[in-house]
């Protein structure tokens, strides 16, 4: 089961201490942030949380997502990450 955008702005405002008109700012700039460095071809890398990539194909290209090792131990994937969670 997946959080609606609403849901995920109300715990975001929250954990902001602002109010939910700030938080949907905020991750709509995010979005359309990785959108236009998506379109550009490059990806990001954000720490704690994996980084997010595209791989050219002959005639297309697919979506990547390589997790961090803070993700991978949430996960109970293999880690080397040694913090708490």
């Amino acid at each position: 089961m997946a959080l609606s955008k609403k849901q995920f702005t109300a715990l975001l405002s929250n954990r902001m201490n602002c109010d939910e008109r700030l938080a949907e700012q905020w991750i709509e700039a995010y979005s359309e942030t990785l959108f236009e460095i998506f379109k550009t071809g490059e990806g990001v890398s954000i720490d704690g949380l994996g980084g997010f990539y595209l791989s050219q194909r002959k005639d297309s290209c697919a979506f990547k997502f390589n997790p961090s090792q803070k993700l991978k131990k949430l996960l109970g994937w293999s880690s080397t990450y040694k913090g708490e969670i």
